[in-house]
């Protein structure tokens, strides 16, 4: 019996995503090319802008206030000329609204840099901008194409993972930024895939459990295990205490370890493990031997992996998929993969592809169980 929920509404999804991608190719029919090549060339420019504004967290400041340029530099410990004009170009770009000269308030993007807002990405703006994350494209990327070796390496001397072990406040900035993964993708992982078929979610590399809580509170009788590295799990244990009912806490469980040494098994077929974009940092030496893990965990119990991952269309891929996989090739040795690339990865590991659950977000979930 398939675990897709809600095909008719992520079928109308699909349509309204490549109809998107048609929407934003058309500045490159309508643009004279040398005036387009300039525009994707200072792109840089908005993003810093947004940064910034993120960084003195503008929006949480104006709040549902119309404020003018100045109260907003006089409330951020800012200059006034220099906060107007960034306010200006970034109104120009649709963060933020200017409704009358001089004075500007929050609108539908720019909400969404609110420290109050549940689906906030202000700590994805912030990650994705930081200087641990930026310095590798500047410094490093024309070097990392010709040796090969990852660019964030270059910079920092250390992988990814690595140098967030070692700068404690960098990997809380890149957790909160996984956290905020729901409001790309919102709860479509929740809704469009059958978690009531199951008792028990191990969500493996889960952070401080918000994609377990958000299927248990859709469905009372499970429980979830949230497993991740010590330090993250030393935080969640606390994290949800006030934030979150009682009785929706205790049937939240969280383990320290690593998918590389050892994974939580499985007791039935009523458990399914959850990996949410924990692969795509991995290259496929590592994916391979992660994978294994799993299947060695569950045995011949017949549960199911529930893979949270982009597929990478084989022919003129989507932006978001491309620009996510230079992402990875920039700070790990890691990639999106095409379906292909992603079946020959479950091969290797002895894992067979049940189904491929199409969700309402750029995302699937591979539902994977081991070969009899």
């Amino acid at each position: 019996m398939p675990l897709q929920k809600n095909a008719g509404a992520v079928r109308r999804f699909s349509k309204l995503m490549k109809f998107a991608g048609w929407l934003q190719n058309i500045p490159n029919r309508i643009t004279p090319p040398p005036f387009r090549l300039m525009q994707i060339g200072s792109a840089f420019w908005q993003s810093r802008a947004l940064y910034v504004a993120a960084r003195l967290d503008i929006a949480t400041v104006l709040g549902s206030e119309q404020l003018a340029a100045d109260e907003i530099a006089a409330r951020v410990s800012a200059e006034p000329d220099g906060i107007y004009r960034l306010l200006r170009m970034l109104a120009a770009l649709g963060v933020f609204e200017e409704v009358s000269p001089r004075v500007f308030t929050n609108n539908s993007l720019s909400a969404y840099l609110k420290e109050d807002n549940p689906k906030s990405v202000r700590a994805m703006i912030l990650m994705h901008n930081s200087e641990e994350m930026s310095r590798p494209w500047y410094e490093q990327l024309e070097q990392g194409m010709q040796s090969g070796h990852v660019s964030f390496q270059l910079t920092h001397g250390q992988e990814l993972y690595g140098y967030m072990d070692s700068h404690p406040e960098f990997d809380r900035l890149f957790s909160l930024a996984m956290d905020s993964v729901e409001a790309l993708a919102g709860d479509s992982f929740a809704l469009d895939f059958d978690w009531g078929r199951f008792e028990r979610v191990i969500d493996i590399g889960g952070s401080k459990g918000s994609k377990s809580l958000a299927i248990l509170k859709r469905h009372p009788h499970l429980k979830a295990l949230v497993m991740d590295r010590a330090q993250i799990v030393r935080e969640a244990e606390h994290y949800w205490l006030g934030r979150e009912a009682p009785a929706l806490l205790a049937r939240l469980s969280f383990q320290a370890g690593d998918l590389f040494e050892s994974i939580p098994e499985v007791t039935s077929d009523k458990d399914i493990y959850l990996a949410c974009a924990v692969l795509h940092g991995m290259d496929a030496e590592d994916c391979a031997k992660v994978l294994r893990n799993l299947a060695t965990a569950i045995g011949n119990t017949g549960a199911r992996i529930a893979l949270m991952e982009l597929i990478v269309s084989e022919l003129k891929a989507d932006y978001s998929s491309a620009a996510f996989d230079m992402q990875m090739f920039v700070n790990t040795r890691g990639r999106e993969r095409t379906l292909a690339e992603w079946q020959n990865l479950f091969d290797q590991a002895g894992l067979m592809l049940e189904e491929v659950i199409g969700l309402q977000s750029i995302g699937k979930i591979l539902v994977l169980r081991t070969r009899t």
